[in-house]
């Protein structure tokens, strides 16, 4: 849900037609979130999922902003025009790391760390906007699996019998045995968006029953020609167990402005149930989309159309 679904309209409509609603806790501000789930309680009774900002760094910038090949950037230690969240990251950047910011591109390598702001030049151009991930290439930063705002969210969830979490940015096991103390006797759904997951699968599939393959962030962490590799092997690693695996990201990027879905989101979308997928998630197209009623009606309709074929020889 975004704002082109937190409306009325949009969530009489979800009663027939969706089976979980998400609330991302990475746009949403946790003094807005219990007054959301109301909302969104007033008009449909779809069980709602909070899913959690996870173990990500993202950028925090007052105003987008385009780069050129060696131009230089700052990132400061508290929130002025750029800053990293959460806080605790700033101090954890080394000089030399190399990071992609956000899907626009732009890529940059830290030349200078200052008491109170990082040094940074830009090595494939781009834009900074806000509130977008980043992505480290030559190395891994630990973060808590859960930030602060998280933790919040957990709590306001719990008080209002919300039975659906989502952890974003599962690397290990350790994190699903974490996250299920937290929230035991609810429903778990652990996000797969990592290479550090990607190496850890066994024990992670093992260690879980619901899992969701994020295309996006795992992208930007496996090269997006493995994209389609790893996507197979985690469907079939999990199949073999029958675990549960939902999959999310750039089904419909087309109908995020156009009224049609194009020939290649049809395939990708009917291919994903072919190996496996227990349910299909729509990320952008419902959150920003000027189409959500029709993105999840072609949904259905390939969804349908896969169920009637799914028997037949070719």
């Amino acid at each position: 849900l975004g704002p082109s679904t937190l409306n009325k309209d949009f969530l009489k409509f979800t009663n027939k037609n969706i089976s979980l609603l998400r609330l991302n806790m990475s746009h949403i501000d946790i003094n807005k979130l219990k007054k959301t789930i109301v909302f969104v309680r007033k008009f449909t009774k779809v069980p709602i999922c909070i899913d959690t900002e996870g173990a990500q760094i993202r950028t925090k910038i007052n105003k987008s902003k385009k780069y050129k090949i060696n131009q230089e950037f700052r990132i400061y230690k508290n929130k002025e025009k750029f800053s990293f969240y959460p806080n605790e990251v700033f101090k954890k950047i080394k000089k030399n790391d190399l990071f992609s910011l956000g899907f626009e591109g732009l890529e940059a390598k830290v030349i200078k760390i200052g008491v109170n702001d990082i040094k940074c030049r830009v090595t494939k151009e781009g834009s900074i906007e806000n509130n977008k991930g980043v992505h480290l290439f030559n190395r891994n930063i630990k973060l808590n699996f859960l930030t602060e705002k998280d933790i919040a969210a957990i709590s306001i969830a719990k008080k209002m019998n919300i039975k659906y979490f989502a952890l974003s940015f599962t690397n290990s096991h350790k994190d699903i045995v974490n996250f299920n103390k937290i929230l035991k006797n609810k429903t778990k759904i652990f996000k797969i968006e990592t290479e550090s997951a990607i190496k850890n699968l066994q024990k992670i599939i093992r260690n879980g029953e619901r899992f969701l393959i994020d295309r996006g962030d795992l992208s930007k962490s496996v090269s997006i020609e493995m994209l389609p590799f790893v996507q197979r092997k985690i469907l079939k690693t999990a199949n073999k167990k029958n675990k549960k695996v939902y999959v999310a990201t750039n089904f419909l990027e087309s109908m995020i402005k156009s009224k049609e879905p194009n020939r290649g989101e049809a395939n990708d979308i009917y291919s994903t149930l072919e190996l496996g997928a227990s349910g299909l998630v729509l990320a952008a197209e419902t959150a920003i989309g000027k189409y959500p009623k029709e993105c999840i009606a072609f949904l259905k309709k390939i969804i349908k159309t896969f169920n009637r074929f799914r028997k037949h020889r070719y």
